[in-house]
């Protein structure tokens, strides 16, 4: 094979369409767009509109809902807060608090609390007040010696 012989499959590129290039084209003139109207103008941008009628988005009903004030937690995995106390970022033996969670860079910000999950190994023994927790996690924690407190504003 030398590179004079090389080329693309059969069907594999196509010309693209050159619109109002003369009526030999067969898309010469009008470009394939009709006679006068919105639709032949250019700068149109039509979207759900239906010619006046209802639209169709408009016709089905709504679902659900969106409640204006709920609680965003931010979520910590257990795996996640063992890597960090190997690496010597957060002291195991010292009570975890949230703001313990947010000084060693594990987590940006609180929010409205701080929900652990059970995702990862707790091998340590660790002693963790947070909002929230799973009950696979606080089963997890309890299993590796330590403690796993929830404080009441999560059941809010």
């Amino acid at each position: 094979m030398k590179l004079h012989e090389l080329h693309d499959n059969e069907g594999a590129t196509k010309a693209k369409k050159r619109r109002g290039r003369g009526p030999g084209s067969g898309l010469g003139k009008m470009g394939g767009r009709g006679i006068k109207g919105q639709k032949s103008r250019s700068g149109v941008a039509i979207g759900g509109y239906e010619g006046g009628q209802m639209p169709l988005y408009m016709r089905l009903p709504k679902r659900g809902f969106s409640k204006p004030n709920r609680k965003k937690f931010a979520v910590v995995n257990l795996g996640l807060i063992e890597k960090f106390v190997a690496e010597g970022k957060i002291d195991a033996t010292a009570a975890i608090t949230e703001d313990t969670l947010v000084a060693s860079g594990l987590i940006r910000r609180k929010l409205d609390g701080i929900r652990v999950l059970a995702k990862g190994e707790a091998t340590s023994k660790l002693n963790i007040t947070v909002t929230g927790a799973s009950k696979a996690a606080v089963e997890a924690v309890a299993k590796a010696g330590g403690t796993l407190t929830v404080t009441a504003q999560a059941a809010e």
